[in-house]
């Protein structure tokens, strides 16, 4: 099943666009040694539908950008995607080898490139279990 639906794509844009414009006004007001833990706590205030299909777009994206059964990705409680080659889910746990949990705020803010993979592991946002437990290569999108 898809993340997102083909006639919601265009509302998806509109609304990764809106996130991004939010997170610079909100980044502008971050300077000198705040700024890059004012990065990691970026977090525009934004109804909660315009969130859910920020993360649906931009994970329909990474999906695009990276297409395969081996790593899942989770953004809870709006998407969840399967990408990049690999073993594919075994028939009896449908869950893959490799799996990447994130909240919303920390995937639109590295999809964003308003952070990286680094800083956000480092200060403990992203769970991620397996080999290929590092996306940095991948983003930001």
């Amino acid at each position: 099943m898809a993340v997102i639906r083909e006639q919601d794509l265009g509302k998806g844009r509109d609304a990764w666009h809106a996130w991004r414009e939010a997170a610079e006004a909100v980044i502008g007001g971050i300077s000198g040694e705040q700024a890059r833990a004012g990065r990691l706590g970026v977090t525009p205030a934004l109804p909660r539908p315009i969130m859910a299909m920020a993360v649906r777009y931009t994970l329909h994206l990474l999906e695009r950008k990276a297409p395969g059964p081996g790593v899942e990705v989770r953004v809870a409680p709006w998407g969840a995607i399967k990408i990049l080659d690999g073993p594919a889910s075994d028939p009896h746990n449908l869950t893959p080898p490799d799996v990447i949990e994130l909240d919303p705020d920390v995937w639109l803010r590295l999809a964003a490139g308003i952070t990286t993979w680094s800083e956000e592991k480092q200060a403990g946002h992203i769970s991620a279990v397996g080999e290929r437990d590092d996306l940095s290569d991948l983003l930001p999108l």
